[in-house]
């Protein structure tokens, strides 16, 4: 049913590299999900009022909620849509965010709401009435909700959508959520025992849930959240497929929303080499990440000495004592200043989030082993911060 949809309403839809064909894919979940929800509310809230049941109607408005998600997700992708202007020079991708946010904000509104009726319910319980139509509603409404998860959850993965997988997993949580309202309808029905209040309750709590959960996972992009290691990857695996590059370093990934993908690095090449040829192998593998992934990538060219043998043999010192201090540290960058009263080695260290070590102690660790060695040797040294 996914591919059907895609075909007969997204033009190329494979090609997800393409702003045009997230916005469309975006806008197609947002339309179902309106439809679907708008269905579901109507079924559940019908059946909820003749069955005097709180737990179908709090469901129902879960679905009423869901449908006023799939709005404000419909207009989020429209708005990220727009162009580049002097005010926004990045784009507004970054909306699609936001509407994720709103997402989160309406539906722990809701939680809230239903919470509190649950509670009075609790307090005040009244006699539920179970007929078959509850019965077919409810389990129409968990077979499309399954449905919708399953679906929502495939474009998501597709355009690698924060929005849309949390709308999965918002959908998935409803399947249970509706489970739980059948369970005490069975309940009541069967055995006589009155659990509306707490299965409305519990409801409420898988609500509040989702909404958490949405706004955990749309803020961490806007915070600006660790690159994709795969999108790290495909981008380091482009730049080395240049014979000339020797290695790379200092890789960073800023994005502004999907199809807004900035990136810069260090690319590393022969001091040897032309620099005009130089300049042109990065101007080529600039052009080939836009044409290939959509990643507006800018290159900073390191020339690295390879014929000196006094500079090596300094690099690989230095390598060794780096080596013995963490094998997570690595270093770039390397250069030698050499004066008469002093020989400075300027590198840049990088560093994992995960080191406890201050930069100051591993400067300082680094300088006792380069002192013991020779008196004169000066270090500076930058540190990076790396995943």
């Amino acid at each position: 049913m996914t591919n059907f949809l895609l075909r007969l309403f997204v033009k190329d839809y494979d090609n997800t590299e393409s702003a045009a064909v997230h916005s469309a894919i975006g806008k197609l979940a947002g339309l179902t999900g309106i439809v679907c929800n708008l269905l579901l509310f109507l079924g559940k809230l019908t059946v909820g009022w003749l069955a005097n049941s709180v737990s179908i109607i709090a469901d129902a408005v879960n679905n009423l909620s869901d449908a006023s998600s799939s709005v404000v997700t419909l207009l989020g992708f429209k708005m990220a849509q727009q162009p580049a202007d002097a005010e926004h020079p990045y784009g507004h991708a970054r909306y699609e965010y936001l509407s994720g946010l709103v997402v989160a904000a309406l539906i722990l509104i809701i939680g809230v709401d239903l919470a509190k009726s649950s509670l009075q319910k609790i307090i005040h319980p009244e006699a539920v009435e179970f007929s078959i139509a509850t019965f077919v509603v409810l389990l129409l409404s968990i077979a499309v909700k399954l449905w919708m998860a399953g679906f929502f959850g495939s474009l998501g993965r597709r355009i690698q959508s924060t929005t849309l997988q949390a709308t999965s997993v918002d959908s998935r949580n409803d399947v249970i959520a509706s489970s739980a309202v059948l369970l005490g309808c069975f309940a009541g029905y069967f055995f006589h025992i009155n659990i509306d209040g707490i299965v409305g309750l519990a409801v409420a709590v898988f609500i509040l849930y989702s909404g958490v959960d949405i706004a955990r996972e749309t803020i961490s992009p806007l915070l600006g959240k660790q690159a994709d290691p795969e999108l790290v990857e495909r981008i380091s695996n482009l730049v080395l497929s240049h014979e000339k590059i020797l290695g790379i370093h200092d890789l960073l990934v800023h994005d502004y929303g999907p199809g807004q993908c900035f990136a810069t690095l260090h690319a590393e090449l022969s001091a040897e080499e032309d620099p005009l040829v130089c300049h042109d192998i990065i101007d080529d593998i600039e052009r080939d990440a836009l044409e290939q992934m959509n990643v507006h990538l800018v290159i900073h060219y390191d020339p690295v000495v390879l014929d000196d043998a006094e500079w090596n043999e300094m690099k690989e010192m230095v390598e060794e004592i780096i080596a013995g201090l963490d094998a997570k540290l690595s270093m770039h960058d390397f250069r030698v200043v050499r004066s008469s009263r002093q020989t400075k080695l300027m590198f840049d260290l990088a560093v994992p989030y995960s080191m406890r070590q201050k930069h100051k102690e591993i400067k300082q660790k680094i300088d006792e082993e380069l002192f013991a060695r020779d008196k004169h040797y000066l270090t500076i040294i930058g540190f990076d911060e790396t995943a």
